[in-house]
């Protein structure tokens, strides 16, 4: 039965963020954090991140919280319990592992935008750009490529569907940004994706 709650849960957009948690980077990463966050914020979007105070991560939600949006955050125990979540999110969900927070961040997403960080933040966007081939994600997969940070990893993909590592669909898995401000036209526009995408999977 389709209840109020599960209707406006629909209704409701919500963007993953993968982002960094360092504090010691380039001032552009986070100024480039804080006008994504903005724009998705006057669009209406959920917010959706790993949920910590630090770095990108924490710039971004205290923009959505500073600009009337909604911030959800998801982080392990391990990590809460040295108090790394921010205090101005407007729900924590708290989980076992970091499995299981990749696996509840990008649950019911109507996106993914990845921004720049570590190890980190390639191991979630990795696991997403797998996840779109197979058919177990179709929704759109953004990468903001802010002073050119992730033109290694453009390149790679690239070098992957050349070498017939991956087939050439697969360029329509992602798509790469160079400001902020392309991010909704980005999401609206984004090449279709289908579940049933295992079925060229294979090169």
């Amino acid at each position: 039965m389709l209840t109020l709650r599960n209707f406006l849960k629909e209704m409701v957009k919500r963007i993953c963020i993968f982002c960094s948690s360092s504090d010691n980077i380039d001032k552009a990463h986070f100024d480039a954090a804080e006008k994504i966050a903005l724009e998705l914020t006057k669009a209406g979007y959920v917010i959706v991140c790993g949920g910590g105070s630090h770095g990108l991560m924490g710039t971004i939600i205290e923009t959505s919280a500073k600009n009337g949006g909604y911030a959800v955050g998801v982080i392990p125990e391990f990590m809460r319990a040295v108090e790394w979540d921010s205090k101005a999110l407007n729900e924590l969900i708290v989980v076992d592992d970091m499995r299981e927070r990749k696996k509840r961040m990008i649950e019911n997403a109507d996106a993914i935008v990845a921004l720049a960080g570590g190890c980190g933040t390639l191991e979630e966007l990795m696991e997403v750009i797998t996840l779109k081939r197979l058919g177990k994600f179709t929704k759109p997969i953004i990468i903001l490529n802010t002073n050119g940070f992730y033109n290694h990893l453009k390149a790679f993909l690239v070098k992957m569907i050349d070498e017939n590592f991956m087939n050439k669909q697969s360029v329509d898995i992602w798509k790469f940004i160079d400001t902020p401000e392309q991010i909704l036209d980005a999401i609206d526009n984004s090449a279709a994706w289908n579940s049933d995408a295992i079925k060229f999977a294979v090169v």
